[in-house]
């Protein structure tokens, strides 16, 4: 394991407050900083680590920075903002930011993190709340290889999977796929669990043998009989796909990509919000389809 004098954790949502767990059950010095200081103490009472008040506290005399933030806006807040962390970093540390944001901002502050020769990786992370709990993400990160090579067995912390997909922004770009393929897998399984269910067939019977065949899906296999039993609280919510969804469209007409199907499940989930599930699991994409079916 990499020696380090201590990291910092920014940002202790429903993925950074057990990442920043795992970092301190592999025996790094802890620094931590959320923007409710009662969540940032109760993570202190159970891992070790000491609480400050402000991003820049966090990063000062720190050999590694990570943060876990909501969207651009917040990351360039907690980096660029009064007190932000990039104010105190010093020289030859790295920032790694598992933040899902526009690849545009990652290599903005790829190229102001570089000025001040400090590191920074754009990580997003894959595998919700689950994955982070059990230390199993998959991590896909952009930036410079000597940077990677020194920050993966760090990141493995709480990882299965590192890889680095090449520059800067290529992290949020890999991201942007994966959200993208979600999206449609989970429209794909909403309308065959709907349908199976108008056929008059056990859905469970009917999970059980799709998914060890050519359908099968983590998808499938994590969210499917919730999704028989209307259970849609995980984690990751309807608010925050649409936030990334509307991230992947942007980038999208800029390269020219074709999001058909993207698109339209985008809809579906504007009806799941129109219907006051802002903050239910990106699985309660059935919904609309039960009430549509007079469910």
């Amino acid at each position: 394991m990499v020696k380090l004098k201590t990291c910092a954790f920014i940002g202790l949502g429903v993925m950074g407050y057990p990442m920043a767990g795992h970092l301190a059950a592999k025996g790094y010095k802890m620094k931590i900083y959320n923007r409710t200081q009662a969540k940032a103490k109760k993570w202190s009472r159970e891992h070790k680590g000491m609480v400050v008040n402000s991003p820049a506290k966090a990063a000062t005399d720190t050999d590694f920075v990570f943060t876990c933030v909501g969207n651009d806006d917040d990351i360039r807040s907690v980096l660029l903002g009064k007190n932000g962390a990039f104010s105190c970093m010093k020289a030859g540390s790295t920032l790694i930011d598992h933040t899902t944001t526009s690849a545009s901002v990652a290599r903005e502050l790829y190229g102001i993190a570089k000025e001040k020769k400090i590191g920074f990786l754009d990580s997003p992370v894959s595998g919700g709340q689950a994955g982070a709990e059990k230390g199993l993400l998959s991590v896909m990160v952009g930036g410079d290889k000597k940077i990677f090579e020194k920050t993966k067995p760090i990141i493995n912390s709480y990882a299965k999977l590192v890889v680095r997909l090449g520059k800067s922004g290529s992290g949020q770009l890999g991201k942007m796929v994966n959200q993208i393929c979600i999206a449609g897998l989970l429209q794909a399984l909403a309308e065959g669990l709907n349908f199976a269910k108008k056929a008059g067939l056990n859905g469970d019977q009917v999970l059980e043998v799709i998914s060890k065949g050519a359908a099968q899906s983590w998808q499938m296999e994590n969210r499917g009989r919730t999704m028989l039993g209307n259970q849609f609280d995980f984690g990751f919510s309807v608010d925050w796909m649409r936030k990334d969804l509307g991230i992947c469209f942007n980038e999208a007409n800029s390269n020219g990509a074709l999001l058909p199907i993207t698109a339209i499940v985008d809809q579906f989930y504007k009806q799941v919000q129109q219907q006051g599930g802002n903050r239910l699991d990106t699985s309660s994409l059935i919904l609309p389809l039960k009430m549509t079916n007079g469910f």
